[in-house]
């Protein structure tokens, strides 16, 4: 059986690796980091190192054996394109999603820089969807990176997001996540930063996902934006790998 999960815009999730360092301000309140501990204290055998980075080659097949169809969130507790990952076993990784065609996999990092390095290495079957995570305009940059690699559906996972991000151009991306941040030190997320996200995803014809408000008590503070829910998922269409003209 898929391990379900609670994330809105995913159906189940799969860690062929877990463990992760931070990287930028989006990393400080880590949900994983959280998780991966408590887990670990609880003598799950996955997490005996804690969040140390691991590769779960026990794991990897593990999506081959779920005969439901269904979207899967790649390494929720970690991040594939870790500099710690050896290529060759991100190129194992890709294989099993190649091979598991009936599903969706979403894959997402922050190493943006990582992935097009190794993008032409990879195989990119139409059923895997490559995200990058972007908390502030500081690191916005990841999204040309994203914009580079022939995935079917590239993505944008605005979350935790920490600040604004004016003037966002969606050239080449099919999907746009925003979420605030949650858990007892969540940082604010003004309602003007996503607001100003949700146009340009309108004007730009960009599906957007609006994940939750976030804050101490996420699930009193809901995902509803100005009266709506907003739950867009991408439209996958015959022209998805071929970037816009600037």
């Amino acid at each position: 059986m898929a391990q379900g999960t609670g994330i809105e815009w995913t159906e189940a999730t799969w860690n062929p690796v877990t463990g992760c360092t931070k990287v930028s301000e989006g990393c400080k309140h880590c949900y994983a980091e959280r998780m991966a501990l408590r887990l670990q204290a609880m003598g799950q055998p996955n997490y005996a190192n804690g969040f140390a980075l691991t590769l779960q080659r026990h794991m990897l097949e593990r999506p081959l054996e779920w005969r439901r169809p269904q979207r899967i969130f790649v390494n929720s507790m970690s991040d594939l394109f870790h500099p710690d990952v050896p290529v060759s076993y991100i190129a194992e990784v890709f294989d099993v999603m190649r091979r598991a065609d009936w599903h969706v996999f979403q894959v997402l990092t922050k190493r943006a820089w990582r992935l097009a390095a190794m993008a032409s290495q990879l195989c990119w079957p139409d059923n895997v969807w490559m995200g990058v995570s972007v908390e502030n305009e500081r690191n916005a940059g990841r999204i040309d990176y994203l914009r580079s690699v022939p995935a079917a559906v590239r993505f944008l996972s605005l979350e935790p997001l920490l600040g604004p991000l004016p003037r966002l151009d969606l050239r080449g991306i099919h999907w746009v996540i925003v979420g605030g941040e949650s858990g007892p030190q969540a940082r604010p997320m003004n309602r003007a930063w996503v607001a100003d996200i949700r146009e340009a995803c309108v004007e730009q014809e960009t599906a957007f996902f609006f994940k939750q408000w976030g804050g101490p008590r996420k699930a009193q503070a809901g995902r509803v934006l100005d009266g709506v829910t907003w739950s867009e998922m991408p439209r996958i269409a015959a022209s998805a790998k071929v970037l816009a003209s600037p």
